[in-house]
């Protein structure tokens, strides 16, 4: 589904939206799901399409400036909070649920924080704060990103052949990853969009007072193995959660940093659980 918007500038564009296979319905309880570096939509096609269909309005995007949406693609995790809102806005949602991933969990972090009340959960995957980014893995992004794609597929992967469960027999998670980061880098001929994204990343200090701000429920669901963003790259944000009296769980499931593939099961379990939903 597309929505029309508006760029900073105020240059129209219009930002596209996987829905699940249900149509878009704005007065069901609405989840929206926010992808990481050099991703879209599709990392969440297990988990969007199974809530879409047990209840929930969903709205999977894809960030401005990435595959089918189109605009500028934001250049730090504020910028990319500015256009959740923006899209809640034109979709006439007052209020949602937010799922995000690594990067896209800053976005939904700070989007909480700014929108409060409109926010009814808060689905942090893969997170960390600070999420800090290595000099040389941010210079190989800009200046040889295929290199680069390969260095985070193997860091992110707790194994390079998935387990016969995650996805169907014969999915090789691995490849279809790669074949996914060169389609997104490929979207955007203005911009290097891994670069960019991993910049915002590495720059974004506004966590902890964000968690401060936050007024729903919480949810950390990390990766047991991530080497990308540790469970222990988290213990700031749930330790601030924690120290401000939120209500927030701790969900570790098995495998690395793309948990919504490579646990698929166990990341569904969990946000169903957090959710609410008994079905």
């Amino acid at each position: 589904m597309k929505f029309q918007l508006q760029t900073a500038a105020g240059q129209p564009y219009e930002a596209y939206a996987y829905t699940g296979g249900k149509a878009f319905d704005a007065a069901k309880p609405t989840i929206v799901f926010i992808h990481g570096v050099l991703n879209d939509h599709s990392v969440w096609i297990l988990q969007s399409r199974y809530l879409a269909h047990h209840g929930f309005n969903v709205l999977a995007v894809d960030l401005p400036g990435h595959c089918r949406s189109g605009g500028d693609a934001p250049a730090s995790v504020e910028e990319a909070a500015q256009f959740i809102e923006a899209l809640l806005n034109a979709a006439g949602i007052e209020k949602a649920a937010l799922v995000g991933h690594s990067w896209g969990s800053l976005i939904a972090l700070e989007t909480a924080a700014r929108l409060k009340n409109r926010i009814t959960h808060l689905a942090l995957v893969g997170t960390a704060f600070p999420m800090k980014v290595s000099p040389a893995l941010i210079d190989a992004s800009l200046n040889a990103p295929m290199k680069a794609l390969q260095m985070v597929n193997v860091f992110s992967r707790a194994t390079l052949a998935a387990p016969p469960s995650a996805l169907g027999p014969g999915t090789w998670v691995y490849g279809a990853s790669m074949a996914l980061g060169r389609r997104v880098l490929a979207s955007n001929t203005a911009v290097n969009v891994f670069h960019r994204g991993f910049v915002a990343c590495d720059s974004y200090a506004n966590g902890l007072t964000a968690m401060d701000a936050v007024t729903c429920p919480v949810l950390f669901l990390l990766g047991a193995t991530d080497q990308m963003t540790t469970p222990k790259a988290a213990k700031p944000l749930i330790e601030q959660a924690k120290a401000g009296g939120k209500t927030y769980s701790v969900v570790n499931v098995p495998m690395g940093h793309h948990q919504m593939s490579e646990s698929p099961e166990e990341t569904l379990q969990a946000l169903k659980k957090f959710l609410g939903v008994t079905v």
